[in-house]
């Protein structure tokens, strides 16, 4: 079976209503995708999908992207073995933003980092300005090893 999605209603009304699922796409094909665990709600990550991706992760229900540095399919966990297996699929008021909630596979890492979760950095103003700190540097594996020198995003 092989989705197509129609274009969204004009009618806000619909668009707000129950219905048809009709993702807008943005000028580049794509839509925003925000990934979360659906035990616990943590933040694991964003990316984006096209058509043909979110109709593979409806089809299958394994979370796929679009990598947009690539410009390539990108079935998520597929070298690590940390499967995005989607336990819910969610949509905003606009239809311009999807949140996946899923249960990760393997070791249970998200980020090609080896970490849970691709946000393990704050972000705090001093005064010689904005600056980065890790505050989660646990990793579930060594990204070298299993990624070699391409890595995975």
């Amino acid at each position: 079976m092989t989705i197509a999605f129609e274009p969204p209603p004009a009618d806000k009304t619909a668009l707000e209503a129950a219905g048809v699922f009709t993702p807008q796409f943005d000028a580049s094909g794509l839509v925003t995708a925000v990934v979360t665990d659906h035990r616990d709600g943590e933040l694991l990550m964003v990316a984006h999908m096209n058509a043909e991706t979110l109709a593979l992760t409806l089809e299958t229900g394994i979370a796929h992207y679009y990598s947009r540095s690539r410009k390539a399919i990108w079935k998520k966990g597929e070298t690590s073995g940390n499967l995005q297996s989607v336990k819910e699929i969610r949509t905003d008021c606009d239809q311009d933003a999807i949140w996946l909630k899923v249960e990760v596979g393997g070791q249970a890492a998200t980020c090609h980092t080896g970490r849970r979760s691709c946000f393990y950095r704050t972000v705090s103003l001093g005064e010689s300005g904005a600056k980065v700190t890790v505050t989660d540097d646990h990793r579930h594996f060594d990204p070298a090893v299993v990624y070699g020198a391409k890595g995975e995003k």
